[in-house]
């Protein structure tokens, strides 16, 4: 088996986590290799794939570019600056989805994933709209991650964690640590990062507030995957379908047999009947049928 096949297999196999890290990775990977081997290839140069790809899936902060790219609004959680931030994200994703899914499901990381990806997204637009008068850009599954993991302490915070040379941990620790880096690094530097992700916590948060008060945001998510997986599923044909006679309607009842089961209860009885009368107490009915199953 192939390297290929391996991934294609881990991709069915896996969860909801693992196909999330094989979009982010693959929409990093595929258009640096695609515009690397067009670049080498025709002779360009230097090439800057990413600003022209990431321009049509990247969030931008004025309003107005959602309408001729509204997939943005959730596109640009699946892309990333550089090799050092998807590498971060991928570990932090991996690390918040599992502890995620001690306690709920996948279709509900996933709903989350997308439901704060947009949320996050939105806060994003509005805080440069309203507070910087500024245009920027942004990309990264940040904001998401925060989420799930924010929802995750909020729903068991005293959940432990052991990691590498520190030991064992409260889950709410972890939590509050990275929400309080991004509250002081949100005036240094990345500022509608900083912002995104701690929209996305603030998600995360009242997610599980709603969810234990029976309101289960990622229901909609899941019924326009449903939807969608329905939609585009092959048709099967139709069945034939038993019809069932109403008895009332027949006043004899119609018994149907196979000829081979007949003639086999038949034998049944003749064989009986000799074993318990002899051969001569047979009809001459009897013996001829006999006669003509045995040739």
């Amino acid at each position: 088996m192939s390297i290929l096949d391996d991934l294609k297999m881990e991709y069915r196999m896996g969860g909801v986590v693992q196909r999330l890290m094989f979009w982010n990775i693959g929409l990093f990977l595929f258009p640096l290799i695609v515009f690397s081997l067009l670049s080498f290839k025709f002779n360009m140069g230097h090439l800057d794939w990413r600003s022209g790809y990431n321009d049509w899936f990247s969030l931008s902060a004025q309003p107005a570019d959602l309408l001729w790219k509204p997939w943005s609004l959730f596109g640009y959680a699946f892309l990333h600056a550089g090799p050092m931030h998807l590498l971060f994200n991928m570990l932090m994703l991996y690390f918040a989805g599992r502890v995620f899914l001690t306690f709920f499901t996948q279709k509900q990381l996933f709903g989350l994933y997308i439901l704060s990806a947009m949320f996050a997204g939105l806060v994003f637009m509005a805080s440069y709209t309203f507070l910087f008068g500024q245009w920027a850009k942004m990309v990264g599954a940040s904001a998401a991650i925060m989420a799930i993991l924010v929802a995750a302490a909020t729903y068991a915070p005293y959940y432990q964690v052991r990691l590498l040379l520190i030991g064992t941990v409260k889950l709410w620790h972890i939590a509050i640590v990275f929400v309080a880096l991004d509250l002081i690094y949100a005036s240094a530097e990345n500022t509608g990062g900083h912002i995104a992700h701690l929209a996305g916590s603030l998600f995360g948060f009242v997610y599980i507030r709603l969810l234990q008060n029976g309101t289960d945001l990622s229901k909609g998510v899941s019924a326009i995957l449903d939807g969608a997986a329905n939609l585009f599923k092959p048709k099967k044909s139709t069945p034939f379908k038993k019809v069932h006679r109403n008895p009332v309607q027949s006043s004899k009842k119609v018994t149907t047999a196979k000829p081979k089961d007949i003639t086999q209860q038949q034998i049944d009885d003749i064989l009986d009947k000799i074993s318990k009368s002899g051969y001569d107490s047979l009809t001459k009915e009897e013996k001829e049928f006999l006669f003509k199953v045995g040739k």
